[in-house]
């Protein structure tokens, strides 16, 4: 009889291993095999085009390679650095994949047998007329163990057991692409608070050229020999460049609050110094490789496939359902209607009772879960090739980008440099008499706007060159050749929601001073490279809005 038992509980044992899922087989990637090739996907940048300063990616993918590789600015690093310790949102993702992780233990326990402690005392009253012997008052006292345990033939348990793994990695694969798409938005926002940065100083640049010729041309008018019509065209263009002043100021403020919200915390005073948006030295040439590289590299592609690998888990629980559920529940212990008498000799009670429940009518729904199971499996398959083609699209669109950004900007400075000597000529026009204060005006808005499409450019490569990064699945790592760490890996969560010293707030750089020259006969601004200067704290500023000892 002993042989028999522990047969068939061998039998349970491996059965329980088993499963009625479907055979899983990843589905195609709905994408060529290569990017797309030809026009601006062959101009791509070299280690020695741009700004790269001879920094190259040596033919690494960008998994290889550490954000503090790719970022040469010290600063950029820092602050990066901070936000991945401070950032909220990363520290949800990263408390969702702890959670996911006990919850995969709590279904797993499921395969096990329970065993409990139990102890009892039950006292009851009786009627007289229904008692023995008189006795109206009944008391037992039990102690033993209970045991319980729900025998997975057909796979059921071990079904939900997968499917909350699958679901955990889901969570893990999720939480490092938060963490990477972190790094990206950092530098972003770092970038785009330098790109206002630009723009602060060009606008000051220009509102104090427009100053200067509001100036002559009201001195010229009060002595006779200028226009109204003049004057007023005159303050109408300074008048417009101290309102787009206001809102450059507005938008800097505004783009360090963001930065502010991503690192989750104030900026520290004691930041390095800080490279120029035209400076910037990010890695240029980081190859594409191939599109199947995706399917390993993007953890949102992993993610998707860890859903659709839980969802064909769950076809294996909903198959199980139609077939018996098999339980066994035993306790061992002692008996007895007084507490002395519990551990006395004779007291031992026991009892076992096996259990098979078989479904037999259900209303329809197993039938419907099972459907639900599979529409959700096709669901999470739509799902996992639509991730495939967004990655596709994200890449070759960065490339694209990356191979039009460095001719667009070279033609934006040459375009600039010929508006500023349009400006000086028709200034030199206008003082002999030859043309009409107009073509000033026009030639002082065409360089202003020119300046505008030079910061903007700049900007959007720069941070066309982090995306692409992103994209390509760069942001996990440190530093080149740092061993990766698993997506599961979970810091040490339990001072979260306790108050933590902020450290010292510090603005970062609200103005970006930039040197000014003039002509000695136009009295207007030249072009002149952007030079950043990133004070530890704001500058003091007067009602103007210039920097108070400052000589611009």
């Amino acid at each position: 009889m002993l042989k028999h038992s522990l047969i068939a509980a061998a039998v349970a044992f491996f059965a329980a291993g088993c499963t009625m899922a479907p055979k899983y087989v990843r589905p195609a990637a709905p994408v060529d095999q290569t990017f797309p090739q030809g026009g601006v996907y062959d101009k791509q940048p070299s280690a020695t085009s741009g700004d790269a300063n001879g920094r190259s990616a040596e033919t690494k993918p960008a998994v290889d390679i550490g954000w503090r590789d790719f970022f040469a600015d010290a600063r950029l690093q820092r602050i990066v650095e901070i936000a991945l310790k401070n950032n909220r949102d990363l520290r949800v993702s990263m408390l969702n994949v702890a959670s996911a992780r006990a919850q995969y233990q709590i279904t797993r326990a499921s395969l096990f047998p329970t065993l409990d402690a139990v102890g009892s005392q039950t006292k009851q009253r009786t009627p007289k007329d229904l008692s023995f012997f008189g006795q109206t008052i009944s008391n037992q006292y039990s102690v033993g163990a209970n045991a319980s345990w729900e025998i997975d033939f057909f796979g059921r348990i071990q079904s939900l057991k997968d499917q909350a793994l699958a679901q955990y990695f889901a969570l893990a694969e999720t939480r490092k692409a938060a963490e990477i798409s972190l790094v990206s938005q950092v530098a972003d926002q770092y970038l785009t608070m330098l790109s206002d940065d630009d723009q602060l100083t060009v606008t000051r640049n220009t509102l104090k050229t427009a100053d200067e010729s509001y100036r002559i041309t009201k001195l010229q008018f009060d002595n006779g020999v200028g226009t109204e019509l003049d004057v007023r065209q005159a303050q109408g263009v300074q008048q417009q460049a101290a309102a787009n002043l206001q809102s450059q100021m507005r938008l800097r403020a505004q783009a360090e609050n963001a930065l502010v919200l991503l690192v989750g915390e104030p900026l520290p005073a004691d930041l390095p110094p800080g490279l120029p948006l035209d400076s910037q030295n990010l890695l240029a040439d980081i190859p594409a490789d191939l599109p199947s590289d995706l399917l390993t590299r993007r953890p949102d592609i992993a993610s998707a496939e860890q859903s659709l690998l839980a969802a064909n888990a769950n076809i294996g629980a909903a198959r199980a359902a139609f077939f018996p559920k098999i339980s066994l529940t035993g306790s061992f212990g002692t008996l007895s209607p007084s507490l002395g008498g519990l551990f006395k000799p004779g007291s031992a009670a026991w009892s076992f009772a096996p259990q098979i429940s078989i479904p037999i009518f259900e209303g329809g729904a197993n039938i419907a879960n099972l459907d639900v199971a599979q529409i959700q499996k096709r669901i999470e398959i739509a799902n996992y090739e639509k991730a495939i083609q967004t990655a596709f699209r994200e890449v070759a669109d960065g490339l694209a980008a990356r191979g039009t950004y460095d001719q667009q900007i070279t033609a934006l400075e040459l375009f600039t440099k010929s508006q500023s000597r349009r400006l000086e000529l028709s200034d030199l026009r206008y003082r002999n008499g030859v043309d009409s204060y107009l073509s000033v005006l026009t030639a002082q808005d065409d360089l202003y706007t020119a300046q505008q499409l030079l910061i903007t450019a700049r900007l959007n490569r720069a941070t066309n060159l982090v995306d692409l990064y992103r994209q390509l699945g760069g942001g996990w790592i440190e530093h080149a050749g740092d061993q990766p760490r698993p997506s599961d890996l979970i810091p040490d969560y339990r001072d979260i929601g306790t108050p933590a010293t902020a450290a010292p707030a510090a603005a970062a750089s609200g103005a970006t001073v930039g040197s000014v020259s003039t002509g000695p006969s136009t009295g207007f601004a030249k072009l002149v490279p952007v030079q950043h200067l990133m004070p530890v704290a704001k500058p003091q500023v007067d009602a103007e809005g210039k920097a108070v000892g400052s000589a611009g």
